[in-house]
């Protein structure tokens, strides 16, 4: 059996929920098995991860459970797992699920391996899977030999497959510790998509040349309906916030599209979105270093050529 914990924030799911059960499900059809999905805590409209392929959705309700911590959550999957004989668990590459995958590991004797970007290899018997490695420069291949796999998908790497139909949901009774953890608030950013899961992303740097230039970057990414984001140098100075900052002292993100803006393309920045399907640069410089990682560049004044692309977008959609 696949095993999916199915993340959730306040309650609600976000496309890497889906993404790992669709995931699931696929890794189900190549072992000839099933992929059931287990949700903690309260959650809206659970039954729908079975239009993605789970055959069963299963959800531990305790109010040990309303605020993550990665001890009490690694304990009751654990438990879930070995209760329903799971021999593959699948988590999400979030912040959430790196925080879980050595706990779980550990508690299921599981081998494990963060951050797939494949579905398994199981030819001969074997489980393999892709990553990437060195900052996303090669792909490694991990075999794992455990009884029990336990894996992370990495965002924006499944296509989602809408598969089947809303299930229902069961209750699995299992033990949930008491949290060590006191919790005395929870701030979030609401009403945009967080970066890791954002399909396009438009991101800027001190070629801006101040933050009340900002907003022909945000007109562009209202167009696209894409999330904003920005190099270390722009969070630093306080011109943006630091959730924004992606790079490899930031957020790491593989975005379909991320269109880089007045960046010089430096190796830390590279690191965090060099995994992006596809890039394109726009720098009055020509010799800037990011050139060379981008599908598509334009050389150019920026404050010239985004605005004409904004236009250039919004008429292409009103068509």
């Amino acid at each position: 059996m696949i095993l999916v914990f199915a993340e959730a924030t306040s309650g609600h799911f976000k496309k890497a929920a889906f993404e790992a059960v669709t995931y699931g499900i696929q890794t189900a059809n190549l072992l000839g098995s099933q992929c059931v999905a287990l949700t903690l805590g309260k959650v809206e409209n659970a039954g729908q991860l079975g239009v993605y392929g789970a055959s069963k959705v299963y959800n531990v309700a305790n109010e040990h459970l309303a605020n993550f911590d990665s001890q009490v959550y690694a304990a009751v999957i654990a438990q879930a797992a070995e209760k329903l004989g799971a021999t593959v668990v699948v988590l999400s590459h979030t912040s959430t699920g790196k925080s879980l995958l050595g706990r779980l590991a550990a508690r299921l004797k599981a081998g494990s391996v963060a951050g797939v970007k494949s579905l398994p290899d199981v030819s001969g018997g074997g489980f393999k899977v892709n990553k990437g490695v060195y900052s996303g420069k090669a792909i490694a291949t991990y075999e794992i030999s455990s009884p029990i796999k336990l894996v992370s998908l990495a965002g924006n790497e499944i296509p989602l497959q809408s598969t089947g139909n809303e299930v229902a949901v069961e209750s699995l009774d299992v033990t949930a510790p008491s949290s060590r953890v006191k919790v005395l608030d929870v701030k979030r950013e609401e009403g945009i998509v967080p970066l890791p899961e954002a399909v396009t992303v438009v991101s800027a740097g001190r070629g801006m040349k101040g933050p009340e230039n900002w907003g022909i970057v945000e007109d562009l990414a209202k167009a696209l309906g894409a999330t904003t984001a920005c190099s270390r140098p722009v969070a630093d100075a306080d011109w943006r916030p630091h959730h924004e900052h992606v790079g490899q002292t930031g957020v790491a993100i593989r975005p379909n599209l991320y269109i880089a803006i007045g960046i010089s393309g430096a190796i830390q920045h590279l690191a965090g979105v060099n995994q992006s399907k596809v890039i394109v640069v726009i720098n009055k410089d020509p010799e800037a270093p990011f050139f060379k990682a981008a599908d598509y560049g334009v050389v150019g004044d920026l404050f010239e050529v985004v605005p004409k692309l904004t236009e250039a977008v919004k008429k292409f959609k009103a068509s």
